[in-house]
């Protein structure tokens, strides 16, 4: 190697910016869709604010549902459908354009395109790069918490994962195989980029709808991950969140349960988990469950055709050794 390319060779790239502040944990909130992630970051949010907190909490959900809760149900507008607006009326955008505040919450939605109409990853990154415009490296909060669907692999969902855009990662699953297995493979992603020189580790996870059956508990153990909290699948959280009510409220019921949640998420290390094979993750449940006793009967020609299969002549030539 000549020495101008070993002196290249031994420069140290800059590092990827990673947080607003210093002093500001960034969080990313992982799970599969519909596992309760919005309602768990609205309260957490909720709480946190109620303590004393300024969080900024930032949908990136395709889907735009993770304000609904905060907002009563009502639409926010989200980054990208506004800054394209704007831009075709030739108008700059501004924080007031996509930023919204309740109790001492601020809350804003990417958003994503519609259906078939482009790539939910592609819109993440894009709104990322909206938000850089707009002084995201240098606002000041203690918490920014993103919502993130865990059950989408392409880039643009590994975002905060593969370029350390945040420091730890949470995730929310509950006591069933397909929740755990999308828990089990943000793990994955988080040691993949372990590996590759990434930063970011999982801070803990998070059980809602915990029904007592005990399979979230068994996969964090094994895992290595604390539990951060355990809501349980109660009718009453389902009806209020339903309606849209916040029920992480200091002196509520609930609000004991979230309080220590917010302590819990605040406190929590950055740690490099130890993601489950196919085998332990079906382990974890019962073989009635999950279809673990059946056999893989590998298929024939005669299957594929539905009958006999004539054999036909080959029309390889074949040469004699000389």
């Amino acid at each position: 190697m000549s020495a101008p390319l070993r002196d290249v060779a031994a420069i140290t790239p800059a590092p990827l910016a990673s947080t607003a502040k210093k002093e500001t944990q960034v969080i990313a909130i992982y799970g599969k869709g519909g596992i309760g992630k919005s309602f768990t970051l609205a309260n957490l949010s909720y709480m946190m604010a109620q303590k004393g907190k300024r969080v900024l909490l930032i949908g990136c959900d395709p889907k735009s549902d993770t304000t609904s809760l905060l907002f009563g149900g009502r639409a926010c507008p989200t980054i990208i459908e506004t800054s394209s607006a704007r831009k075709l009326a030739g108008e700059d955008l501004g924080i007031g354009d996509v930023c919204f505040k309740r109790d001492g919450v601020y809350a804003m939605e990417l958003g994503g395109p519609e259906v078939g109409r482009g790539c939910g990853g592609r819109g993440i990154i894009h709104g990322f790069e909206t938000l850089e415009k707009l002084g995201f490296h240098e606002w000041g909060f203690d918490y920014v918490l993103l919502d993130f669907l865990g059950d989408v692999v392409c880039g643009g969902f590994g975002l905060p994962i593969a370029r350390d855009l945040c420091q730890k990662v949470i995730v929310v699953g509950s006591n069933d195989l397909q929740s755990l297995y999308v828990v089990n493979n943000v793990c994955s992603a988080v040691t993949y980029f372990r590996k590759m020189g990434g930063n970011v580790g999982v801070a803990g996870m998070v059980i809602n709808k915990d029904d007592g059956t005990g399979e979230a508990q068994a996969f964090a153990a094994k895992a290595g991950l604390p539990v951060l909290a355990s809501i349980p699948a109660d009718e009453d959280l389902r009806r209020k969140s339903a309606a849209y009510q916040i029920v992480g409220r200091p002196g509520s019921p609930w609000g004991p349960l979230f309080e220590q949640l917010a302590i819990n998420v605040g406190e929590a290390p950055p740690l490099q988990p130890t993601p489950l094979d196919q085998d332990s993750l079906l382990g974890l449940f019962s073989g009635d469950e999950v279809g673990r006793d059946v056999v893989l009967e590998p298929a024939t020609p005669e299957d594929m055709r539905g009958g006999a299969v004539v054999e036909k002549a080959s029309l390889e030539v074949v040469y004699d050794s000389v």
